[in-house]
């Protein structure tokens, strides 16, 4: 690939027949060249901290740079330049992480804090250290309209939301992490942009002709003047990787990426990827978010896959809090019985070519088992979107006692998987995680609200349990209570995160990525699932009983009082869990 020195203030703008730079308070001439991209005329020497604008055709109201890296002003003001190359690193001898044996731990800035900065998230650190946590992801921090919000409606994917501090604050936040030996996965969204703030159509063909998903339109991966699109997307992943020293990226919703070229982007940027892991000497990790159940995401590019190292598993999260809660509306409904939990431990996906009732159609492929490492699936009992999408946000701390929540947490942090907690997980926070947005746009707020209800209408949840996005009560409600994980069944459900943690690090079978050493047998009478990895047997009892169950070894960990281990045979009263080593 040759690599093109430009203007720092050029943009590509394919769309405008004049373009003018606002800098300062100065309106200048821009000239475009037969590529489309337009650079200032006779701007030699730009302030490192100028702020600029672009005068699109007659319009007079400047636009900000599609590429900003700072929006001190909000998304519709000018932008202001940003030298990432100021910071002093204090990495230097960090090496990164991989992922294989790693455990993610998924947070809000927003929330994570009372404050809801990145500097205030950094004061928590040691929490995650303490915990035994290796990969910190951190929800999208791209710059959207307003002051809060989940992140997934950001409209400059090059500039850090200035309410979390802005990218100074990003840079300082990853020094920290790794300072503390903690790998950072930063969330991305390359498949829409939000309602508020968007003026990529204004400059180029950013969009497809006539594509849609779900969040909005789709953007254009393979129609005409699509490499300058593809370039912005990638590019920015690269910006992460190699100004921010983020050790890798979470796709959001890749099924939504629409691309019929001969080489996928998701392709494209694996190995772009690579090559700069190469050049950097760590790892550097993509993790893609699909629905798809297709492992060519994951295969390997020497085999013709797509080459992502990981993706979001989200059949065990169902068939997970299936097990915990009897819940079987909507898309649950596939996944009762503890027999389907088993089925996912074993084959990675519980759809795999069967028919998915509530998408009515068959759904997937398998992974293919002898070959494909069980750590390429990041599983999890809980996450934003399967806590946030629910109608009130509540978390499984909510409606299922402390005795199954830490049954929930042996079947989470003990998976052949990658397992991932989302914030306060580890403590079972009494907080909701609710959606929250702050629209300056009355009309657009309200229908944000209005469309929160008729999403769940399918789920068959009430709608006066939902609440209204745009109150600032909602965003308030949602974050973190830190007085709580000291206290009672909190401190207790810590510690046995803590043990459980320590315990996938101690046993290498509990970390072997091979599906072959792993089996499950589940009774879904009894309600009891044994899973065994190697030497390791992981033991549960969901059923309304005490059962005994045959195994051999010595008693490592239990959950409850009462479980017991005596010449091979294990007791399990209801709601405990019990790890046995041979």
């Amino acid at each position: 690939m040759t690599v093109v020195v430009r203007h720092p203030l050029a943009v590509w703008a394919p769309k405008p027949e004049r373009l003018r730079l606002r800098l300062g308070d100065e309106t200048l001439p821009m000239t475009r060249d037969d590529d489309g991209w337009w650079t200032p005329d006779g701007v030699d020497d730009v302030p490192a901290d100028a702020r600029y604008g672009y005068l699109v055709d007659d319009e007079r109201t400047p636009r900000p740079d599609p590429r900003s890296r700072r929006q001190p002003d909000g998304v519709h003001e000018l932008s202001q330049r940003f030298d990432p190359t100021a910071f002093a690193w204090t990495d230097e001898a960090w090496t990164g992480r991989p992922l294989a044996g790693g455990v993610i731990y998924e947070l809000h800035i927003g929330t994570f804090t009372p404050d809801g900065t990145l500097d205030a998230a950094v004061e928590r650190l040691d929490h995650l250290v303490d915990l035994g946590v290796t990969h910190v992801e951190v929800l999208p921090v791209n710059a959207f309209n307003g002051r809060w919000n989940w992140g997934y409606d950001g409209v400059l994917w090059y500039a850090v939301q200035e309410t979390y501090g802005g990218p100074a604050a990003y840079q300082r936040f990853v020094d920290a992490c790794h300072a503390r030996g903690l790998a950072v996965i930063q969330d991305v969204v390359y498949n829409h942009l939000g309602p508020s703030g968007n003026h990529l159509p204004e400059f180029g063909p950013y969009f497809s002709e006539g594509g849609a998903n779900t969040w909005g339109t789709s953007m254009n991966l393979d129609g005409p003047d699509s490499d300058e699109v593809r370039r912005y997307i990638i590019d920015n992943a690269l910006m992460w990787l190699s100004d921010m020293h983020v050790d890798g990226l979470r796709l959001d919703a890749v099924h939504a990426l629409v691309d019929n070229r001969a080489q996928h982007v998701l392709e494209q940027l694996a190995e772009e990827t690579a090559a700069l892991s190469a050049h950097q000497g760590r790892p550097l990790t993509l993790i893609a978010e699909s629905d798809m159940n297709d492992p060519r995401l994951i295969t390997s590019r020497e085999a013709h896959g797509y080459g992502l190292d990981a993706q979001w598993s989200d059949d065990y999260h169902h068939a997970l809090h299936v097990a915990l809660t009897g819940e079987t509306t909507g898309y649950y409904e596939d996944f009762e019985g503890l027999s389907v939990l088993a089925r996912a431990l074993t084959h990675g996906y519980v759809h795999d070519g069967t028919r998915s009732s509530f998408r009515e159609r068959h759904h997937g492929r398998p992974i293919d088992r002898l070959t494909m490492p069980t750590s390429r699936l990041v599983t999890f009992a809980q996450d934003h979107d399967q806590i946030g999408n629910r109608a009130a946000g509540d978390r499984l701390s909510q409606t299922v006692p402390p005795a199954r929540l830490a049954v929930g947490a042996v079947l989470n942090l003990l998976t052949p998987f990658t397992p991932m907690l989302f914030m306060g997980e580890e403590w079972g926070a009494s907080t909701p995680w609710q959606f929250f947005t702050s629209h300056p746009e009355h009309d657009l707020g309200e229908a944000t609200a209005k469309g929160r209800i008729e999403e769940f209408a399918k789920m068959g949840w009430n709608p006066d349990d939902v609440p209204d996005p745009q109150d600032p009560a909602t965003f308030e409600r949602s974050k973190l209570d830190w007085t709580e994980p000291g206290t009672g069944h909190h401190a207790e459900l810590l510690d046995l995160h803590r043990r459980l943690i320590a315990l996938r690090r101690s046993q290498s079978d509990l970390t072997d990525p091979r599906f072959t050493t792993t089996e499950a047998a589940a009774d879904d009478d009894a309600g009891v699932i044994v899973l065994q990895r190697g030497g390791v047997t992981v033991a549960v009892n969901l059923g309304r009983e005490e059962v005994s169950v045959a195994v051999d070894g010595a008693l490592e960990l239990a959950t409850a009082e009462g479980v017991a281990l005596s010449d091979g045979s294990l007791t399990l009263p209801p709601d405990s869990a019990a790890v046995v080593i041979a």
